[in-house]
């Protein structure tokens, strides 16, 4: 695979950086990961939208428009011939000099890679995964707001860490009231009673492009949306549980902290919306 890095492409095991790259020594710079579906770019503006917004949070100048970062992307999907595929574009701070402070730093740098990923195997899908609740919470929207997509995700991998350890395919974390926030890598929604719920951004997440999605297919289909606070209580006590994100998709739910979430299957809400994104993003 060939990789992008600021304006060439390399092959993959030339693909280099700087070890004095910020990003690489402080986690210091923003991401997006993005699907392409039979060579179309599923909502390439929404994450460029976020993108650049993440960088102006952390007062980084991407060295690109957003229509030149879009071409760069067509370009690298391109050259590796790939139609169907993940999109990883990031971009760094730059090279620099050993220290914290950002304006020693020069350069910053525009990553993207493209490749195939499956994040679940299928009978997840079919049959629905487990997760358990982390120990380890959501950092602090405070401290650090979760809507900048930075490249420091080792609150996310800690409660990460969790997961494997307890045998479950995802952690679900909570915010610092007790409340759900999302897990390490997906945003959750609950069906309860034929109403989809999901936590409100100020719970402390990230504003997921796919869950943004299924907010609007469910509406479109009549089913009442609710972005309101939630606990564990709502999760054990929820007819359906399913997870979204880019990579995931849409994933159900069927057990939580080795308790079933409702019949112990995939929900038919949870059926019909994953039928519907299917569709949306393969039309």
């Amino acid at each position: 695979m060939k990789v992008y890095i600021s304006g060439t492409l390399y092959e993959q095991d030339e693909a280099k950086i700087s070890v004095y790259d910020h990003g690489f020594l402080y986690g210091d710079g923003v991401f997006e990961g993005i699907r392409c579906y039979n060579g179309k770019v599923f909502k390439l503006q929404e994450h460029l939208d976020r993108l650049y917004e993440s960088a102006r949070h952390i007062c980084l100048e991407i060295p690109l428009s957003k229509q030149q970062f879009a071409d760069a992307i067509h370009m690298t999907l391109q050259a590796n011939k790939l139609r169907d595929a993940y999109i990883r574009a990031v971009v760094t701070r730059g090279a620099g000099y050993l220290g914290l402070d950002p304006r020693k730093t020069s350069n910053p740098q525009v990553i993207i890679i493209t490749d195939t990923i499956a994040l679940y195997p299928s009978e997840y899908y079919e049959k629905g995964l487990e997760i358990c609740t982390a120990a380890t919470i959501r950092n602090h929207p405070a401290a650090l707001n979760p809507r900048i997509k930075s490249l420091n995700y080792l609150n996310n991998i800690l409660a990460k860490l969790e997961a494997v350890r307890a045998g479950c395919q995802e952690a679900l974390m909570l915010n610092h009231k007790g409340e759900i926030a999302e897990c390490t890598g997906d945003n959750i929604f609950l069906v309860k009673r034929g109403l989809l719920r999901t936590p409100p951004l100020d719970a402390g997440i990230l504003e997921g492009i796919t869950r943004n999605t299924v907010i609007e297919l469910a509406r479109k289909s009549g089913i009442e949306v609710q972005e309101i606070a939630l606990t564990r209580h709502d999760v054990f006590s929820a007819d359906e549980c399913f997870l979204t994100g880019t990579a995931a998709e849409i994933v159900p739910v069927v057990k939580c902290d080795g308790r079933p979430i409702g019949a112990g299957v995939p929900g038919p809400i949870t059926r019909m919306l994953r039928e519907q994104f299917m569709a949306l993003t393969r039309e």
